[in-house]
């Protein structure tokens, strides 16, 4: 990104914000609600809705300018080479139809494969992730935990073998342990397929643990930019220092 404003009905909500990513590397956006996060990577993949709009600036994606793309174009790329986590997986699925039938659907509109070939790389996929795919393939997201629903989210974005995973407060909706599980797995997709990782979060204790860089946005505007360690170790804002000593730390009485 460079030199984006992104705006909504006309009214700027992100200010000339400038992001690189590399390939194999995650980068953490954090941030309280409303500080332009989600906003951020929607703008990236072209998930900003028509009352939302970039008005300055480039979003360059293997050297090409994503906003000088056509419909067909960004369809093609999306998917196959930017994957997507939503916050609320559950709420992106459709529940009238399984699982199974939602990514047969999905394979089949980027890919050649027939219906046994998807079928088994989806199991394989779940397997990875410790979890039975026969049963989830035949289950309606309303059977399945927030945990295994956001797993599922996981295993659709990444069947595709993206170059770029967007991934927008993927734990906020978890438990603990569902958290440390998504994380790892998420970490274990980057090292496996070398897949770059944007994650947005609140939550800068996850992002001090899988990120090599991070971002913090503020209002709108992006005020620190680093190296994870850097940041974290040597914040130079007020409001990143009041982030980092939010996270709660345990202590021997």
């Amino acid at each position: 990104m460079r030199n984006v404003e992104i705006s909504y009905d006309s009214k700027a909500v992100v200010h000339n914000v400038n992001l690189k990513i590399k390939y194999g590397e995650i980068l953490g956006i954090v941030g309280e609600s409303g500080s332009g996060k989600s906003t951020l990577i929607k703008a990236a993949i072209g998930l900003l809705g028509n009352d939302g709009s970039i008005n300055k600036g480039n979003v360059f994606y293997k050297g090409n300018d994503l906003l000088n793309m056509k419909s067909e174009e960004l369809r093609k790329i999306r998917g196959p080479e930017m994957g997507m986590i939503f916050q609320n997986c559950e709420a992106a699925l459709s529940p009238t139809r399984t699982i199974g039938s939602q990514l047969k659907e999905m394979m089949k509109q980027h890919t050649d494969m027939d219906e046994k070939e998807i079928l088994n790389m989806a199991n394989a996929f779940f397997q990875k992730m410790n979890l039975d795919g026969s049963r989830i393939l035949k289950s309606y997201p309303f059977e399945l935990s927030g945990g295994m629903n956001q797993r599922v989210g996981i295993v659709m974005a990444m069947m595709l073998k993206p170059d770029l995973l967007f991934a927008d407060e993927p734990t906020s909706a978890l438990d603990i342990i569902s958290q440390a599980q998504v994380v790892g797995e998420l970490k274990k997709l980057r090292d496996e397929f070398g897949t770059a990782i944007v994650i947005v979060t609140h939550n800068i204790g996850i992002v001090s643990y899988m990120a090599d860089k991070v971002a913090v946005m503020n209002q709108g505007n992006l005020i620190e930019y680093g190296e994870t360690k850097d940041v974290i170790n040597n914040p130079k804002q007020a409001y990143t220092k009041k982030l980092i000593s939010a996270v709660p730390k345990i202590r021997k009485e």
